[in-house]
């Protein structure tokens, strides 16, 4: 029984059993693998080993991001109202795995001669598929415990396996290679292990996760809705504190190769040094539950926040491959954080939807995760907007390496890698250091939730 509960005189409910924490978690592997690739590897193998014109590669995933951002909330709102026998978490992640499973195999292993049709046909179907299995599943996570530390174990485990995924993206289509188009390149054999796991992992999940309660009482307009949300001042709060925390951790990730290939003179170590991050998250995971059980999820996560601003402070001051073992001392501690960024935000959103579902009677976990993923995909679309112009403007190029450190454009590299995105986290703790809804709070909100039952 937590402190909170016991003031309260409130039994909590039984912890979920690691196989059920397993069975929940497993999906987000094969669905980890699948955004990395789409966003980085994707665009070179259709431009570049199938010969497709850029622009036209460029345009087609374009709108691919835009049907993904305009079906967000479409499919959030329908994740809160499908019917269905499994449950309505259920009834939609068992549609949508299909279709991300097949779409993922034709779009990772096109055949030699697909055009820029094949790109957009197939990477709308990815789209829609995943976004109709990730949202469910995330919801489906939200509701499964209604303690405020379970939740951060739900949403650990799940963190947990989409970093392992991640490393598998990033491991895979290197070491097979992906410059043929024929045959078992590296991008289709990821592709084939996605549509035999993701399958696989969904039916686990469904036969041995329960669908958790439904606690709506009474449905609201569309347009109700949106205003109930609008006044959700701490799911506000957060979804700002989460998009400004993703502004900042989107603009290092996008200019990572190029920082490592430019200032430190050191492209043999990028891979390494992306792995050795990823790897490293995982090992953040357990790191942020404690100390989330030692003080808050806000204020950890906060305190997270602050040690990395301190971590990268140092980071643009760094040049020349003699910088190299600094660097990827910097690379451990952020990698270590990153765990508290994946692990604790999610768990904290669960529990702002307990005060829109306390005060509007209707339990909309979809709704609310795809808000949250929508801020996700603006924050790494404003990174890039931010920090290509940025550079184009201080005369950063691709091959700026053969300028050396001291260059102008490498400079301006170094600064937007470094110190811009602390300016974006300091405003993330500002918002998130005072958080209005601690465990005691989060506690009172169950009460009133189930006592209408």
């Amino acid at each position: 029984m937590t402190r909170a509960a016991e003031r309260a005189g409130a039994p909590d409910p039984p912890s979920l059993r690691r196989a059920q924490l397993l069975a929940y978690a497993l999906p987000a592997l094969p669905l980890a693998a699948l955004t990395l690739p789409l966003y980085v590897l994707v665009p070179t193998f259709y431009s570049e080993t199938l010969g497709l014109p850029l622009a036209g590669v460029g345009l087609a995933l374009l709108l691919v991001r835009l049907f993904d951002a305009l079906s967000d909330p479409l499919l959030g709102w329908v994740a809160d109202r499908i019917p269905g026998r499994l449950g309505r978490r259920r009834t939609l992640f068992s549609l949508g795995v299909p279709v991300a499973a097949l779409a993922s195999y034709l779009l990772f292993a096109p055949p030699p001669a697909a055009g820029l049709a094949w790109l957009t046909a197939c990477g709308l179907a990815l789209s829609l598929g995943y976004t109709a299995t990730l949202i469910p599943y995330a919801a489906w996570g939200a509701e499964l415990a209604g303690d405020y530390h379970e939740r951060s174990r739900v949403a650990a485990w799940r963190e947990g396996f989409t970093l392992i995924g991640t490393l598998l993206a990033i491991a895979l289509p290197y070491a097979f290679g992906f410059a043929t188009a024929g045959g078992w390149h590296g991008l289709a054999v990821l592709g084939l292990l996605v549509a035999l796991a993701l399958p696989l992992f969904g039916t686990v999940t469904v036969l041995r996760v329960p669908e958790p309660p439904d606690h709506t009482r009474t449905r609201l307009s569309f347009r109700a809705g949106l205003r109930r949300l609008a006044r959700n001042r701490p799911f506000i709060r957060l979804v700002s504190a989460f998009f400004l925390n993703g502004l900042a951790n989107g603009i290092p990730a996008t200019l990572f190769l190029y920082f490592v290939s430019a200032r430190l003179g050191l492209p043999e170590w990028r891979g390494p040094l992306l792995f050795l991050y990823f790897l490293c998250a995982i090992a953040g995971v357990p790191l942020a539950l404690q100390a989330a059980r030692m003080t808050s999820k806000h204020r950890a996560w906060a305190l997270a926040m602050i040690v990395a601003c301190i971590a990268f402070a140092p980071a643009p001051l760094l040049a020349g491959p003699e910088a190299g073992p600094a660097f990827a001392a910097i690379t451990v501690i952020t990698g270590l954080l990153l765990g508290f960024d994946l692990a604790l935000p999610a768990s904290i959103q669960a529990d702002v939807i307990d005060v829109d579902t306390a005060s509007g009677g209707e339990q909309r976990s979809g709704l609310y995760f795809a808000l949250w993923s929508l801020a996700t995909k603006l924050a790494l679309a404003l990174g890039v907007g931010i920090a290509f112009p940025l550079l184009a403007i201080a005369g950063f190029n691709p091959d700026a390496a053969a300028a050396g450190p001291g260059d102008n454009g490498v400079w301006a590299l170094a600064i937007a890698y470094g110190w811009v995105p602390i300016a974006a986290k300091l405003t993330a703790i500002a918002l998130m250091w005072n958080f209005p809804l601690d465990e005691a709070q989060q506690q009172t909100l169950r009460r009133r939730i189930t006592a209408n039952d």
